[in-house]
């Protein structure tokens, strides 16, 4: 049967691990698969890109497991007081093609997006890097926070979004963690000056610039992960001229990153490179490191295989029928036959003209 985890479930998971242990143990889960590059079948996301938004599937897979996502992107949503991010993930057995795992994925998504940000942050930021800028305050912003603090130690958290009501909201929420220092800014800019880390968390679906390059300062890490998809960037592009460029699938990334902008040739560099230590990351204090993160499927194989794991652990979630399971396997009819009453129960009966 296949494990069914719905957002209750997920809820339970993540509260009785605590949030900042949870996304530590996946950017754990996501380290290793990189490191384990070789290993997986890859490719770009299918995209179909309609009217306000964008449909997805993110599959990846090794010799065991077969994993995929489908998520959407409509920043309308928010609109008629829907989610801009909604997502399911499948965990299924490449042996037999069995889904072992059906899962509630939007949670996750923002979960496994913030461990991915503060993994890159860890080889790329620099080690003395005390404060972030967070530009964008909406779903993302409470799990960057918390990433960050958990695997950085980063407490001062400068905050900025065009819509004030959502940095208050972020405030709110993480209140309760009294070692936590947030400033409001008035603008991007501002939040930005004399920040380590710059955190762009965006949704709008435009050429928009966030960062412009009079904001970069010498040293900076920025970790650009937005909803990217064609047409839609958070960075000027000579922002990405001023430094070293990081990338999760360099194909896919070339599509609907911020590189979408520069020329084909432009240098950059994989991240499972960075992480295997086959090249450096930072090269020096004053360098400037941006990771131009799309959000890659091998993350979410990760996610789903560590939801996996500790779901099993902790005997969590419902086993469903999602896949029929016939005595006999050239008999799929039987789950669709007539059924006739009679006295002596439920007799299967088949038609005829």
């Amino acid at each position: 049967m296949t494990r069914y985890i719905d957002v209750s479930d997920v809820r339970k998971l993540v509260t009785s691990i605590g949030v900042e242990a949870f996304i530590t143990t996946m950017a754990d889960y996501i380290r290793s698969d990189y490191l384990r590059w070789n290993e997986f079948e890859k490719s770009a996301r299918v995209a179909n890109h309609v009217p306000g938004g964008v449909i997805e599937l993110m599959p990846a897979s090794d010799s065991t497991l077969y994993g995929f996502k489908y998520v959407n992107g409509h920043p309308k949503n928010t609109h008629v007081n829907m989610l801009t991010v909604m997502a399911f993930g499948v965990l299924a057995e490449v042996d037999s093609g069995f889904p072992v795992l059906f899962s509630e994925f939007t949670i996750m998504t923002a979960l496994r997006t913030a461990a991915t940000s503060a993994l890159v942050a860890k080889v790329l930021a620099r080690p003395d890097s005390r404060s972030m800028a967070l530009i964008g305050n909406g779903a993302q912003s409470e799990f960057q926070v918390l990433a960050f603090k958990a695997m950085l130690g980063i407490k001062e958290f400068r905050l900025f979004d065009i819509d004030p009501a959502a940095t208050e909201k972020l405030i709110r929420n993480l209140s309760g963690f009294e070692d936590l220092t947030f400033i409001r800014a008035g603008s991007a800019a501002e939040a930005a000056r004399g920040a380590d880390i710059v955190t762009t968390a965006t949704a709008d679906k435009t050429n928009a610039t966030i960062l412009a390059p009079d904001m970069i300062e010498p040293g900076m890490h920025i970790n650009a992960v937005g909803g990217d998809c064609p047409g839609k960037t958070e960075l000027h592009a000579d922002v990405l001229k001023c430094g070293r460029v990081i990338v999760e699938f360099e194909p896919q990334t070339r599509i609907e990153g911020d590189i979408q902008q520069l020329p084909a040739d432009f240098p950059v560099i994989e991240l499972w490179r960075v992480l295997s230590g086959e090249v450096a990351g930072r090269q020096d204090a004053a360098q400037v490191t941006v990771f131009d993160s799309v959000g890659f499927a091998l993350e979410d194989f990760s996610a789903l295989r560590y939801l996996r794991d500790v779901t099993d652990a902790r005997n969590i979630g419902e086993h469903i029928d999602l896949i029929p399971a016939p005595a006999d396997p050239k008999d799929l009819y039987q789950f669709v036959a007539p059924v006739l009453e009679t006295a002596a129960g439920q007799l299967r009966v088949a038609l005829t003209a």
